[in-house]
């Protein structure tokens, strides 16, 4: 879903030269259970102009300036786009700052005597601005785009442009927010964690914590530990002489800021005690520190050790959202098919629509709140529509009646209630109430009684369909967790009484459940995570088999005459019959044998969302297949001539949701991309129902559901209900005024992030709408390059060909080689390779390269993207690390490393465990740097299945009887790899192996960063996480902010990969031979 832009008003600008500007009257912000609340700007990332004498800052996402001693500020840069991190050039003429106004976030600059603003960086990565050379020459700042994963190295490039060249780029490890000293002989910066990114946790796991190193610049580069580690310590900032560093630790508890002489110890210079310090800024002459505290700026006499705040009224028109006007064709998020097939009920951006199944059009809009409204279900009558809404703060149920056009109020619990499901006559509504109790309301009398407690699912994480109603009205049976979180059936009649038991399985996953037509048998998807479901059936009583030969028995039956109509007359050629009414035939359940009577139905194919036509010879599937999603019929007739199987309906890859028969069960409708579709399942022909929904988008508005969203869901599902110790109501009632003063969704969510983060957890975060701004995708070529030599001579000298890179592979390009040319475009100190290379990705490119000797020759290459580089870059670590322990093995030890713990992962991990790891006397895992995932329990398998037997065929070697028959098993020492950055499901992996006592740990303590998470959106498309599943150890202490210790604890030093050493692979290679020898 595309992010709402920043219209700017120019008819209003020379008005706002001389007047102060008046924000519109915002939308009051909800706290808690009180009224509106106080609207408050934000002020953020300051720095400060080398005379003293002015600010820059960010509010809004534009730049604004101000004096040093507050009052009035101005707006200085003001864009559609999001701009951040101002900071003055040390002549005080230009000024730099990150946009995204030409995609991921780049390096502009502004010179302020001309207006003129340039471009400087053009990589399809994103930046982050850290600082200005003291000479004002050089710009440095930390990037991804050609590390590992999401680590950074550091950068710099010539404020005349020129392509940046790395200035520390330790592999695979995470180096940020650079501080070149005042001679330019060094850099300070912060390295190892993830401070950069997670800057807005107040508090710390271990993967948060950082130290300050310096790099010594010269012939012999080394670098320098400053800081002790242990705690965040950020925002390294020289003082003028370069004797000191200033920064930001929270050491003491909280974040303050600190000093320290190059040689000795650091000095706290301030002394809070609750609130948060960020993004410092210091004078280029060390007399002021300017820094972001509590929504407002401060600054900091370093003198005198005294910080003050900095009282600003913003004056100038900032780039605000206006009211859009939108005619939305596309991004419908439900939808709902009426009974009788001639309505659709779709919801797009927390409203709801209704228009024709046939001709589609512009659709008549239901509801106009602020509040999201969502979960729409038709009365069988096909005259109304039941919903939920959270307009009163909690979720509540609503009937719209299209004939009388009016809607009414039906649920008002305290808590939320949602999962609405109407009964076949259409005069009871079931529902479900704070994931605990299945509902029953009568929808004319307004009766409300509790039919089932149970686990069930809560907001935004629902289960497809996890209720239904049988044909008869009688019973209800929905999805419910118990023990050991396995996922079953359960059945409770309608009028009240007893829930039982209807299947048994020990599966976890389950979403979808469907009653049969004719009421004999139930249906649901279930499954265990990376495993395929299954779809199950449930015989209520026993199943009496058919024949086919009973077909033709039947034609011999005699049938009653039938008696003439009096006064037949022909049916008017407009008038639509009625489908004739069969009365439902009472539904009968034998809950004796029940457990024996669930089968599985071999769809072939992984179910998820399921529905069952209603001529009851078909199941409707949104399954998966190859890792691609699409819809899928399998008969359920057990007559039809041919032995049924899955047969695929769609074929493309778009995601899909919804699915749902005609009445005539001829044709599906489903959303696919965010659109209807109508598919027929005779001739898989498909066709969109052309439907228009025209609402209006007032981002002051819908910001309010945003934070009301983003807060509500955290209270509902964070793993911990103590909140890590925060007070989560009151962390709303101190974030509801500067939503409410926000004017952008970007500050929204900034400020969302700042209030999330209040609850120092992992696995948390809220980020935009996917389809925004994006760069144009910038070829990679494989090549690193020698930086000396670039900013010396303005030469692309190659210092790295990545393996099977687009230059590997042409096997023409080596180290010392001179890229002259792209494409005829000449290369100098002010060509930025990567705009050269932009939109070139699979394309044909000419490299025009001088080899360190021979003559100047033409190689045609295709470049890849970032991401297949980056892949690539990681292989070629990997291999470089199974080589190093080949060699200081002996030959003796293997290899294997995994990126994170997802299934293609494991599929990898079977791969390198290759028959020449499987012939060392043992094998070194690393899981340093992995990313997490699911598969822990898969992958400790492999290394904790032990032998038992040895199979042998006549004339070939003996096997083990694992592998013979299948099963992955290593059997062979091991020892482990870890480090901070072992993360999630890696800490699982590690507390498995630590448990099962299958070797030794090595390295550093994991991260202390695991809860399990899901993914919502929001009501805008922001993307937002929810970490709601505790994990704890087999001593039951709680995993998250427990780092999972080693048994022999290496660091490696920042720099030591120049040297080709890995202290941490040594250990573990010294421990694991030592073991190997021991057992001989």
């Amino acid at each position: 879903m595309p992010s709402l832009g920043k219209s700017f008003l120019f008819a209003f600008v020379l008005i706002c030269l001389f007047a102060e500007f008046v924000i519109l009257k915002p939308e009051p912000v909800r706290a808690g259970q009180g009224g509106p609340v106080e609207s408050r700007p934000s002020f953020a990332e300051p720095a400060i102009s080398p005379d003293n004498s002015e600010i820059a800052f960010v509010s809004g996402d534009d730049i604004w300036t101000a004096s040093l001693n507050g009052g009035e500020a101005r707006l200085l840069v003001s864009d559609a786009a999001e701009e951040s991190r101002p900071l003055y050039s040390p002549d005080g003429k230009r000024l730099a700052f990150i946009s995204d106004r030409t995609g991921n976030g780049d390096i502009y600059l502004l010179t302020f005597a001309t207006g003129e603003l340039r471009r400087l960086t053009f990589d399809d990565g994103l930046e982050q601005l850290d600082a200005w050379s003291r000479d004002g020459k050089w710009i440095y700042f930390s990037s991804s785009s050609q590390e590992i994963s999401g680590m950074n190295d550091l950068f710099r490039v010539s404020v005349d442009g020129g392509t940046p060249m790395a200035v520390s780029s330790e592999r695979y490890v995470n180096e940020f927010w650079a501080a070149p000293s005042p001679d330019g002989k060094s850099v300070a910066f912060s390295a190892r964690g993830i401070a950069n990114r997670q800057w807005w946790r107040n508090g710390r796991s271990h993967l948060d914590q950082c130290e300050i190193w310096v790099k010594h610049e010269g012939s012999a580069e080394s670098y320098e530990r400053l800081t002790g580690g242990g705690v965040k310590e950020m925002w390294p900032m020289w003082s003028p002489d370069g004797r000191q560093l200033y920064f930001v630790s929270d050491r003491s508890g909280s974040e303050n800021l600190w000093v320290k002489p190059v040689s000795g110890a650091a000095r706290q210079i301030t002394r809070f005690k609750e609130g948060r310090l960020l993004w410092p800024g210091i004078s280029y002459d060390g007399k002021w520190i300017v820094f972001e505290r509590d929504f407002n700026l401060w600054k900091l006499d370093t003198a005198k050790g005294e910080a003050a705040r900095i009282t600003i009224t913003r004056r100038g028109l900032p780039a605000v959202p206006t009211v859009q006007n939108l005619a939305l064709t596309n991004q419908f998020q439900e939808l709902a098919l009426s009974p009788d097939g001639k309505k659709v009920a779709f919801a797009v951006r927390g409203e709801i629509f209704a228009a024709s199944a046939t001709d589609g059009g512009t659709a008549q809009r239901v509801t106009r709140t602020p509040a999201a409204e969502s979960q729409i279900v038709w009365t069988p009558d096909s005259k109304k529509i039941v919903y939920a809404s959270d307009r009163d703060g909690v979720s509540h149920l609503y009937l719209y009646d299209f004939i009388a056009n009016t809607e009414k109020h039906l649920s008002r619990g305290e808590s939320n209630e949602y999962t609405p499901t109407i009964s076949p006559d259409g005069k009871t509504l079931t529902f479900i109430r704070d994931g605990r109790e299945l509902h029953a309301i009568d929808l004319e009398g307004g009766t409300d009684r509790i039919l089932a407690t149970a686990h069930l699912e809560r907001p935004p994480i629902t289960a497809d369909r996890p209720v239904v109603w049988s044909p008869d009205g009688q019973w209800i049976a929905y999805l419910s967790a118990g023990d050991r979180a396995f996922t079953n059936v359960r059945v409770v009649p309608a009028s009240g009484g007893e829930s039982r038991s209807a299947s048994f399985l020990a599966n976890a996953f389950s979403s979808s459940v469907a009653w049969s037509p004719d009421g004999k048998y139930i249906l649901f998807n279930t499954a265990q995570r990376t495993e395929d479901g299954r779809l199950a059936r449930i015989d209520l009583v026993p199943r009496t088999p058919k024949f086919r030969e009973d077909q033709f028995r039947d034609l011999f039956k005699d049938e009653p005459p039938r008696a003439p109509r009096a006064g037949a007359q022909p049916a008017a050629q407009s008038e639509v019959k009625d489908s004739p009414k069969t009365e439902k035939q009472p539904v009968e359940i034998n809950f004796e044998g029940i457990r024996q009577r669930l089968s599985f139905i071999p769809v072939g194919v992984d179910p998820g969302a399921m529905k069952i036509s209603p001529d009851g010879k078909w199941v409707l599937m949104t399954a998966s297949a190859e890792g691609q999603q699409n819809l899928y019929l399998y008969s359920l007739d057990e007559l039809a001539r041919e032995p049924a199987v899955a047969r695929q309906l769609t074929s493309t890859p778009g995601f899909k949701s919804d699915a749902q028969f005609t009445p005539d069960s001829k044709q599906v409708f489903y959303l696919e991309g965010g659109r209807i579709n109508i598919i027929n399942i005779d001739t898989r022909q498909v066709r969109p129902l052309a439907v228009t929904a025209e609402m209006e988008v007032d981002f002051a508005k819908e910001k309010v559901e945003v934070f009301h969203q983003a807060w509500t869901y955290m209270r509902d599902h964070f793993y911990d209900d103590n909140f890590h110790g925060a007070d989560w109501p009151q962390v709303r009632q101190n974030f509801a005024p500067q939503i409410a003063g926000a004017q952008t969704p970007g500050e929204m969510r900034r400020l969302i992030n700042l209030m999330i983060g209040e609850l120092n957890g992992s696995h948390l975060g809220i980020s935009a709408p996917p389809g925004g701004r994006q760069s144009p995708p910038v070829g990679r070529l494989g090549l690193r390059f020698d930086r000396s030599e670039f900013e010396s001579a303005g030469r692309l000298k190659v210092i790295e060909v990545i393996d099977l890179g687009p230059a590997a592979i042409t096997g023409q390009i080596r180290a010392g080689d001179i890229l002259v040319s792209v494409d005829g475009a000449q290369i100098d100190a002010r060509t930025d390779l990567n705009r050269l290379l932009e939109n070139k990705v699979n394309r044909r490119v000419e490299l025009v390269v001088t080899p360190v000797s021979g003559d100047r020759r033409t190689v045609v290459v295709r470049p890849v993207n970032l991401a297949t580089e980056k892949g690539l870059l990681y292989r070629h670590w990997v291999n470089d690390r199974r080589a190093y322990v080949e060699r200081i093995s002996g030959g003796r030890l293997g290899y294997v490393h995994m990126f994170d713990m997802s299934a293609s992962s494991l599929t990898q991990l079977y791969a390198d465990l290759d028959i020449d790891n499987h012939a060392k006397d043992g094998v070194v895992i690393d899981v340093r740097n992995n990313n997490g995932g699911f598969v822990n329990a898969y992958a400790i398998d492999v290394f904790a299945r032990r032998g038992y037997m040895t199979m042998t065929v006549r004339g070939f070697p003996p096997a083990p009887a694992r592998s013979a028959l299948g099963q992955r098993a290593l059997e062979r020492p091991t020892i482990l790899v870890t480090n901070q950055h072992s993360l999630s499901d890696a800490e699982d992996f590690t507390e498995g192996y630590r448990s099962l006592k299958l070797g030794k740990v090595v390295g550093e303590p994991t991260a202390g960063w695991i809860i399990y998470t899901w993914n919502t959106v929001l009501i805008d498309g922001s993307r937002f996480r929810l970490p709601r599943q505790k994990v704890q150890d087999s001593a039951g202490q709680v995993m998250e902010l427990n780092p999972r210790q080693v048994d022999l604890n290496v660091v490696r030093p920042i720099g030591e990969s120049a040297s080709g050493k890995d202290s941490q692979l040594d250990a573990a290679v010294r421990e694991l031979l030592k073991q190997v020898e021991s057992k001989k």
